[in-house]
């Protein structure tokens, strides 16, 4: 046995692991992804299917209802602050897509999931590290209850050990029109710019 063997047998294994955690991400996308298609295709228009109104809380303590974003495309996104990898990359993607598109009347909702941790003064703090067009938005459990049922969104707490839990959670982006109406789950899996044409559109 040469002395190359054991080093290229680890390497092996290694991108055998590699493959496989890559493809356990897609289909937890493609679950989520599933999970709220499903809903559409269950009736005959994804928009009476998905999304209604709501009553939340921003940063600053003020209300925010589905009727203050009409008038302008939005996106909305469903996470919590203590997500370790999937939301603030989401977040840093949808930034990106935003700085494409300075000074355009385009708002995203990042609406949590969880909260008993994440109240407004934590929502506003975690957002300032995005694009500032990007609104943290939270409530009483029975608020987001409603804000989750309407969007069709999966979300449980898993707990962990020391009485500490993560949250188990679709990451679906919703795109809105400019009535508040379900377009589609926007894609984000291509060059910033082009999500950004694609925005555009709904102007």
């Amino acid at each position: 046995m040469t002395a190359s063997e054991p080093s290229s047998s680890f390497s092996a294994v290694a991108r055998r692991r590699v493959w496989v955690v890559i493809l356990a991400a897609a289909l937890v996308l493609a679950a989520s992804l599933a999970y709220v298609l499903s809903s559409v295709r269950a009736g005959s228009s994804g928009s009476s299917l998905i999304g209604g109104p709501f009553k939340l809380l921003a940063g600053d303590g003020q209300t925010v209802t589905d009727q203050d974003l009409k008038g302008e495309p939005f996106l909305v996104f469903f996470g919590y602050t203590h997500c370790p990898d999937v939301c603030p990359a989401t977040l840093a993607e949808i930034s990106d897509v935003l700085s494409k598109m300075p000074g355009k009347p385009v708002k995203a909702l990042f609406i949590s999931i969880d909260p008993e941790r994440d109240t407004p003064a934590v929502m506003k703090d975690y957002v300032s590290n995005f694009d500032h067009r990007i609104i943290g938005l939270t409530g009483d459990r029975a608020a987001i209850d409603q804000v989750e049922k309407a969007y069709r969104v999966y979300a449980r707490k898993a707990p962990q050990a020391g009485g500490d839990y993560t949250m188990d959670h679709s990451a679906i982006v919703y795109l809105m029109d400019a009535q508040g109406r379900f377009v589609e789950a926007f894609n984000l899996d291509r060059k910033p710019e082009d999500s950004a044409k694609e925005l555009e559109k709904y102007l």
